[in-house]
């Protein structure tokens, strides 16, 4: 029977002499956009080290497709998994070059220039998140989200099986952030990439992210659908702060509703004189 998860994470433990993550349990269907959520110093970052494999375990097991990931080599990983870090630090490489990077781990040992079929694959994911246009142009000239979008770009070009990518909406306005999110999206749905970002907004994991992982503290608060995992519930035990969850009318996902202590105080102060 074929494995239908692109990602088990079993009794994880690891983390530094101030922080651990213990007993991380999570399965990733194939074909999920998943989103890893959580306060600041919950662990979010430690995890996604943990998967990249820049953080070595204290106990437990990463799996991809059934293999562990300890016994893959760098360049099986690079094959299977691509990694999308929060900020560039190309420098002065033109986005075409910084892109063709990403064909490095298919290069056997005496390669030293990059095929027909390595440009040809480079541009089409050039083209697909609409980079190929300033391609002559360097990465240090481009704007955050451009940067982004050539930072995807580079990692499809590895043609990977799963997609991570650490808070890519961060920095960034609200149109790169709906672009890009809404091209991870497609790249989902029609190619069939799995994707596991870190995310801070709520309701932005909410409304793309078909599958969320909740950590607090160092532990798995739980994991489950956009439904599942965001109550106001949850929320409020995890980030300690009050909020009100409706339903978004258009994509029935969740939306997340913030209060501030003025409106709070009001409210309880009308209470008081009922």
């Amino acid at each position: 029977m074929m494995n239908p998860y692109i990602l088990n994470i079993q009794n994880l433990c690891c983390g530094y002499p101030k922080f651990q993550l213990s007993e991380i349990n999570i399965d990733i269907p194939k074909g999920s956009f998943a989103g890893i959520i959580g306060p600041n110093g919950s662990g979010k970052t430690t995890l996604f080290r943990a998967i990249t494999g820049t953080l070595n375990l204290k106990s437990g097991k990463i799996l991809l497709c059934e293999k562990n990931m300890l016994s893959l080599s760098p360049r099986q990983r690079a094959q299977n998994i691509a990694i999308v870090s929060q900020f560039s630090d190309a420098g002065d490489i033109s986005v075409e070059d910084y892109v063709l990077m990403g064909r490095i781990p298919y290069h056997n040992r005496f390669s030293f220039f990059e095929s027909e079929v390595d440009f040809q694959i480079a541009r089409k994911y050039m083209e697909m998140t609409d980079t190929w246009r300033f391609k002559d142009r360097l990465m240090s000239e481009l704007s955050g989200g451009e940067q982004q979008l050539a930072g995807i770009a580079r990692a499809l070009t590895q043609q990977p099986e799963l997609l991570l990518l650490d808070e890519p909406t961060s920095h960034l306005d609200i149109t790169h952030q709906v672009h890009i999110l809404n091209l991870l999206q497609q790249l989902n749905q029609e190619l069939g990439l799995s994707v596991l970002m870190v995310i801070h907004d709520l309701n932005l994991a909410s409304e793309y992210c078909d599958r969320l992982i909740l950590i607090n503290q160092g532990k798995m608060h739980i994991q489950g659908t956009p439904e599942e995992v965001l109550t106001f519930q949850n929320i409020e035990d995890v980030y300690k702060t009050v909020v009100v969850t409706q339903t978004n009318p258009l994509s029935g996902k969740p939306v997340i509703f913030l209060a501030s202590q003025k409106v709070l105080k009001e409210i309880q102060e009308r209470h008081l004189t009922l």
